[in-house]
């Protein structure tokens, strides 16, 4: 008998150990945060991000909610009357400040040769003809139609800015409350990205509440089906556990928030650490059926001792796999593949020593039937088929597979980038319908701010803002685009009789522009232009609104601002949240370039050190490049966009992927340094090792579907997508490698014979 393994000989101090870390990573969760900020995902010093910055300081910060009100017509005296109060409440609320509505915003008009400015609604008409009156007035209205009521007059919006210091689910509360206080028959949408952040936080803690207890609930489903035994549910299942509170715990102490995408941690946990220990557990009982006066220790030794190196190595390159999210430009990309890795590492280390510890505790079970009996499961046959085909017709297998590629991976060329965070929600979510609404019939939902700078009051320089908002107008996507000059203008057409020279345009002069200014103070607010010219009129502001469902709609209203700027001597700067948007979806590319690069390269030079083979190397990540085109080409075919979490697939699926490969080659390996013929040892390979593979792949596919139960759409598709990656990896690892390696017998298979350690010790 061999003497008792490290693990079996100190187990008390390994299962001690095991125990002592989980219970230390666990004090550091209470400190959890979850940032559901985007904008932070990316690096402080983005040109995008300081360009913000920069006009954030000169006007203050926008990160705007808005309250759309749908109705039959918006000037219903219900309808009026539930705006005015809504104003009212948010306007003396210390948690809102620069509050937007029809009550807030001016008419600017003429009363007897003298300038009155008045907000568009000075009491609510209460007949036909004075709603007709005030219809009219509105429309004649640049600062109030179609921006704060819609052109067939369905819609209407409050915008306000949330004061700093109240945090999003006390803002949402508030706002709850205050419609509720207020009710009317209007249907009524938030947008904005507060909501949005509100919306995330909730559905975060939603998905960790309920994702992570029914995810261990299918795995616990899952071991026991594969297994029938209770040892063989609660060994791995520990490991899980342990290795969650590790990954979880790890982020507070290092600092990190949890993201949006660190829900998919635990997810991963439950996918990936039981395979180690499934594999020990697998071992035990395939020994213990065919050895019955075998010892419990013995068994374990002999299981860890075959088991080891090929847990090592697939391990490693799992590991190595998910380190290159280390390389995404995104920060949470960067966090994830962090703690991923080290809940892996932490997995591989209990599997290999808590494991064999606790279960030399445990008493031999009944030998388990499967190992006993003829297997006629469907994976049986089809293994039992693939076998058959690799070595019968492979020029058709690799045929089959060439086909299925160049016609699924055609789809790339339709992939898009995802710049619209709003599509986080599902389509039925009242933010994206805020969004349609929005998008239709009140400007859009993308501002960009052009910061100008010089003599504010300079005719040259309010003309060239003019010349902007004229240009960016024409574009169909332009919904407004609205400045100093704007106000000005409208100013000129109350100082004016139409027909005047002066009507409808800037003056000529700057001591007229100066005029009109003092003209509007006198009747109106100073602080009316805050958010539109700096205090000593020497920078300006105009915002130009628009809408862009997809990157090219996006692409046209930004270089129309590129090509302007160019031209002009006054535009310094643009700037907005969707610019960040946009800069966060080209890291998303350049992230997921950056990973995928990363990874195929590791993995390449893993498997040439394993094997000792670059031919090992480039044939090992054929699963892997056949994959990662496939899935990419299949979003493209069915729409589905790269976003924050899909362009994490490639790192995911290439670590958990490759392992399938390697489990093949060492047992196929293995098989003809015994002196099989090479048919032959490929079909032994797919009937043994291929259904180890098989349900290693499908108890991760069970992992990562729990996803399908997120509220946030594109962890959902996420789990849909990695599941089918998973699926391409294991048929090529099943299917298209073993005929590749019968073709070309590659020479890494059949040198250097591997040591059949199921002959130690009399097996």
């Amino acid at each position: 008998m061999t003497k008792d393994i490290l693990p079996v000989h100190y187990r008390r101090y390994f299962i001690a150990a095991a125990v002592l870390i989980t219970l230390l990573a666990a004090i550091p969760l209470k400190n959890s945060r979850i940032n559901t900020d985007l904008n932070t995902y990316l690096p402080d010093d983005i040109a995008q991000k300081v360009n913000l910055d920069t006009l954030e300081s000169v006007f203050g910060s926008t990160d705007p909610i808005i309250i759309f009100f749908e109705t039959d017509d918006v000037l219903k005296n219900i309808t009026l009357q539930r705006i005015e109060s809504l104003t009212h409440a948010l306007q003396q609320s210390e948690q809102f400040k620069d509050v937007v509505s029809l009550y807030t915003t001016k008419n600017i008009r003429s009363s007897e040769g003298t300038m009155i400015v008045d907000p568009v609604i000075k009491q609510i008409p209460e007949t036909d003809a004075e709603r007709q009156a005030l219809r009219k007035e509105i429309i004649d209205n640049p600062l109030a139609y179609k921006l704060v009521v819609s052109e067939d007059f369905r819609y209407s919006l409050i915008m306000f800015n949330p004061q700093k210091g109240f945090s999003d689910n006390e803002l949402f509360k508030t706002l709850n409350k205050l419609l509720s206080d207020y009710p009317g028959p209007e249907k009524v949408y938030f947008n904005g990205m507060p909501y949005l952040r509100d919306e995330i936080q909730k559905k975060a803690i939603h998905d960790l509440a309920l994702l992570m207890p029914l995810g261990i609930l299918i795995m616990i489903g899952f071991l026991y089906f594969s297994f029938r035994e209770i040892k063989g549910v609660l060994v791995p299942l520990s490991v899980v556990v342990m290795s969650i509170i590790l990954a979880m715990g790890l982020m507070p102490l290092l600092g990190y928030e949890l993201s949006i995408i660190a829900v998919l941690v635990p997810i991963l946990m439950i996918a990936i650490a039981n395979n180690y220990g499934v594999h020990i557990v697998t071992r035990y009982q395939e020994l213990n059926a065919r050895y019955r006066n075998r010892s419990m220790k013995t068994m374990l030794n002999e299981a860890l001792y075959y088991l080891r190196s090929p847990i090592l190595l697939t391990a490693l390159t799992t590991i190595v796999g998910i380190l290159g999210m280390v390389t995404h430009i995104m920060l949470p990309a960067k966090q994830m593949g962090i703690v991923s890795a080290v809940g892996i590492t932490f997995a591989l280390l209990l599997s290999l020593y808590y494991v064999p510890a606790v279960m030399s505790y445990l008493k031999k079970g009944k030998p388990q039937k499967s190992f006993l009996l003829p297997k006629h499961t469907l994976v049986d046959k089809f293994l039992a088929w693939a076998g058959k085909v690799t070595t019968g017709a492979p020029k058709k297998v690799v045929a089959t597979f060439i086909a299925f590629l160049l016609l699924t991976g055609a789809g790339i060329y339709r992939l898009q980038v995802s710049f619209n965070n709003e599509k986080i929600m599902p389509a039925s979510h009242p933010l994206r319908i805020a969004t349609g609404i929005a998008n239709r019939h009140l400007g859009g939902t993308k501002v960009i701010s052009l910061l100008f700078e010089g003599d504010i009051k300079d005719p040259a320089l309010l003309n060239e803002m003019e010349r902007f908002s004229a240009e960016l107008k024409k574009l169909p996507q332009v919904g407004s685009a609205t400045s100093i000059a704007t106000v000005i203008k409208t100013i000129s057409r109350a100082m004016n009789d139409p027909g005047d020279s002066l009507y409808d345009r800037i003056p000529d002069t700057r001591d007229a522009v100066a005029q009109y200014i003092e003209f509007y103070n006198l009747s109106g607010d100073p602080a009316d232009f805050e958010r539109l010219v700096d205090f000593d009129y020497t920078k300006a502001n105009l915002n130009v609104q628009f809408k862009a469902e997809d990157i090219k709609e996006f692409n046209k209203v930004e270089n129309a601002i590129d090509s302007l700027m160019a031209t002009s001597k006054f535009c310094k700067l643009k700037a907005g949240h969707c610019l960040v948007e946009k800069q966060m979806a080209r890291s998303l590319v350049k992230g997921q370039n950056y990973s995928l690069i990363f990874a195929f390269a590791a993995i390449i030079l893993l498997l040439w050190w394993i094997f000792r083979s670059l031919k090992a190397g480039i044939m090992g990540s054929i699963p892997l490049v056949f994959s990662v085109v496939c899935t990419f080409g299949l979003m493209g075919w069915l729409g589905f966009e790269l976003d924050i979490a899909t362009s994490l697939l490639s790192s995911v699926a290439i670590g958990i992927g490759v392992d399938y490969t390697i489990h093949l080659f060492w047992r196929l390996k293995t098989e003809l340094s015994d002196g099989v013929e090479y048919a032959e040892a490929v079909r032994k390979t797919l009937k043994n090792t291929g259904r180890g593979i098989a349900i290693n792949a499908f108890s991760v596919m069970v992992g990562f579907a729990v996803l399908f139960f997120s509220g946030i759409t594109i962890l959902k598709s996420f789990g849909f997508l990695i599941i089918f990656s998973l699926i391409l990896c294991l048929l090529c690892a099943l299917v298209l490698i073993p005929a590749l390696c019968y073709l070309v017998k590659p020479s890494f298979l059949e040198k250097s014979p591997i040591k059949n350690f199921n002959n130690i010790n009399g097996l």
